[in-house]
């Protein structure tokens, strides 16, 4: 039965793959495509223009071998730890981040999350997928949930639209309702590490029907944006004394200041 499921899926996959490319033509003389981040024209929908493509900061090797974070060029090429992992072990398997956070993919966020653009996902899916490894079939995809009068007000949970074009890229199984936000929280900006985490603690659980499903997996927990790491260390935590094997954190964009500028002089220099 499964089988004969997933067969239906792709052959729908594969109908909705000619509608799209049909009707494109037509898409672009009703819509212009324009750049989602500086509105300058392009020459299809679903990417960016040159110039801010060439703005996106994309973190890779060197890096720290506990969270990925970029070291500058010199680097040692094994057991690379950075400091902060060093004065306290993360308690995550790893974080995949799309980009560095900067201004290019702070509009594409903004635009995303805020400016109700949803048809960013598949672009922000994109390079997020690019940073997470294919075949792993035990793989389940973990959006970071909204308490639901955010959801209400918003009308969508961001990192659940990245999470089912995660899916689409066959990064893993969307369990899209695994975590439960069980009580609203305010913004965390400003607030110290200590304080962000007594915000955030006790405020996010796993769903008592979706433990069975999450023993013994490994989880790819998905959000828009990584900054302080309050929120998705506090999901980490729930996820593990569910069962979880691992926990690898995926993103967008991560907030790292102090790597942005070896990352961007590296980009810059190629």
């Amino acid at each position: 039965m499964q089988a004969r499921h997933d067969i239906g899926m792709g052959r729908l996959a594969i109908i909705g793959k000619h509608l799209r490319e049909g009707s494109a033509p037509v898409v672009n003389l009703v819509y212009p495509p324009r750049c989602p981040a500086c509105g300058d024209a392009i020459g299809e929908h679903g990417g960016l223009c040159q110039e801010c493509w060439s703005d996106l900061a994309i973190p890779g090797d060197p890096c720290c071998s506990l969270c990925q974070r970029p070291f500058g060029e010199g680097s040692p090429e094994q057991e690379r730890i950075c400091a902060p992992c060093l004065g306290k072990k993360p308690i995550h398997d790893g974080i995949a981040a799309g980009t560095l956070y900067t201004d290019v993919s702070r509009k594409l966020v903004l635009g995303f999350k805020h400016g109700r653009k949803i048809g960013l996902a598949p672009l922000l899916a994109r390079l997020m997928a690019a940073r997470v490894p294919t075949g792993s079939e035990r793989r389940l995809i973990v959006p970071v949930p909204l308490h639901r009068w955010r959801l209400w007000t918003r009308g969508f949970n961001q990192a659940a639209l990245l999470g089912r074009e995660l899916e689409r890229a066959g990064r893993g199984r969307l369990l899209v309702e695994a975590l439960e936000r069980t009580r609203a929280t305010p913004s965390l900006g400003g607030m110290g590490a200590k304080a962000r985490a007594k915000v955030v603690g006790g405020a996010i659980k796993v769903r008592a029907p979706m433990v069975a499903q999450l023993e013994g997996r490994d989880i790819l927990l998905v959000d828009d944006v990584l900054t302080s790491g309050a929120t998705s260390e506090a999901c980490v935590r729930v996820l593990k004394r569910a069962g979880a094997k691992s926990v690898v954190i995926c993103c967008f964009s991560r907030v790292l200041d102090e790597a942005l500028g070896s990352a961007t002089q590296k980009r810059r220099s190629q």
